[in-house]
């Protein structure tokens, strides 16, 4: 039978918290086979990882740093939190596998797919479902890499890890201690079942157009190579993306256009987004979080699109992104209670620039996580990007929300 406990500290300093977390530790060591670690970027991630290693040494070790804190069951904990979910769970197999990400994204996935099985004794299986957690910027790669030995078969689930300003101090956690470029995998075969949904806060606002030009930025100074697939729109429509999209939000960015900059704060209630397909003959959307704008009148994304795409423009709101949570993890839920089977706790991946768009009301969705999740312990981070298993493919997406429900 699978177990759960969420434990959360809030100091500024990160031995006292660490104490205070042990604490309120009452587990077995040995019962512990999996940790799930979230915390604000200036936290000493080397000493939590020491006192994780000597604390649970038989559990696999993931997670990393969260945008401006997290939320539990207790409720939101502030940037200078450290929270940990335990699973207890005797009878499952969990493996993690961590390394920088390197050169070929899409190649240290499967390599890092590969080792996690080995560390549990389970090559060739195939898990109840993959978590990873890695730097911002290549997810895409990473979920072909992993789909090369899994497809579709199993959910691919996790997020991005994220700072408090978007300033670049994220860092991953796995076996081998911190990394600020890396990417750690994680393979579940749990005892229990579990429920997964993935899904975003936003609805179509009419207008949508079709991606006629990308550019792809390589790492290196060789410039920008104009290819098929990339990050940064150049035309929409056969005109400059930039302004396509700030006609379509009502000239919002107008001050940004002539020089450019960021605009995050700006497109958080008025993403893009993509088709991924119909349930029940309702469309649902893969969202796309413009970046920032160029002076030449591009428009640069968090997530990777192709020539010949269509694009829609999306509308949302405070109350709409507050409510979604609880729903998603209700969804996760009931694929477990529709099946006999209890919920235990959960995992829950909110991005972090809804987090950041809702502002205070993030203690509101905590409440509807802990609502819908009937109270059970869970642990939520924020994230600069999420993926998830939706309409039947694992995806990547910006401003969306995944959950996981643990059975028992």
């Amino acid at each position: 039978m699978t177990r759960l406990h969420a434990v959360a500290a809030t100091a500024a300093d990160t031995r006292s918290a660490i104490d205070t977390l042990d604490a309120q530790l009452s587990v077995t060591a040995d019962d512990i086979r999996m940790v799930f670690a979230f915390y604000g970027c200036d936290h000493d991630d080397h000493a939590l990882h020491s006192y994780l290693q000597r604390r649970f040494p038989r559990a696999a070790v993931i997670g990393g740093t969260s945008s401006g804190g997290f939320i539990t069951d207790r409720g939101f904990m502030d940037e200078r939190s450290i929270g940990l979910l335990l699973l207890d769970d005797a009878e499952g197999d969990f493996g993690v596998a961590a390394a920088p990400l390197g050169a070929d994204p899409a190649q240290t996935a499967e390599d890092l797919l590969q080792q996690a099985l080995t560390n549990c004794g389970c090559v060739g299986e195939l898990p109840e479902l993959i978590w990873v957690y890695q730097v911002p910027g290549h997810e895409e790669a990473v979920i072909a890499g992993l789909r090369r030995v899994v497809g579709d078969r199993c959910p691919i689930i996790g997020g991005s890890s994220a700072d408090n300003d978007v300033s670049g101090q994220w860092r991953q956690l796995g076996p081998g201690g911190p990394m600020r470029a890396g990417l750690v995998v994680g393979v579940l075969f749990p005892s229990s079942p579990v429920g997964y949904a993935f899904q975003g806060g936003y609805e179509p606002a009419g207008p949508s157009g079709i991606v006629t030009g990308i550019g792809f930025q390589p790492a290196g100074d060789s410039g920008i190579v104009t290819g098929s697939v990339g990050r940064e729109i150049l035309t929409i429509d056969g005109a400059p993306a930039a302004a396509v999209y700030n006609r379509w939000v009502d000239s919002l960015l107008d001050a940004r256009l002539e020089s450019g900059g960021t605009i995050l704060a700006d497109s958080t209630l008025h993403p893009l987004a993509v088709d991924a397909g119909r349930i029940d003959g309702v469309t649902h959307y893969l969202l796309i979080h413009p970046e920032s704008v160029t002076a030449a009148g591009t428009l640069r994304t968090f997530c990777g699109l192709e020539v010949g795409a269509r694009v829609y423009a999306m509308k949302g709101d405070r109350q709409r992104l507050i409510d979604r949570a609880g729903r998603v993890v209700e969804q996760a839920g009931k694929a477990l209670t529709d099946g006999g089977a209890q919920v235990a706790g959960g995992l829950v991946v909110y991005c972090g620039g809804c987090k950041m768009a809702v502002g205070a009301d993030i203690t509101r969705v905590a409440s509807a996580v802990a609502q819908a999740i009937g109270n059970a312990p869970f642990i939520g981070c924020f994230t600069f990007g999420e993926q998830g298993h939706l309409i039947d493919r694992n995806v990547h997406g910006n401003l969306m929300i995944s959950a996981i429900t643990f059975g028992r």
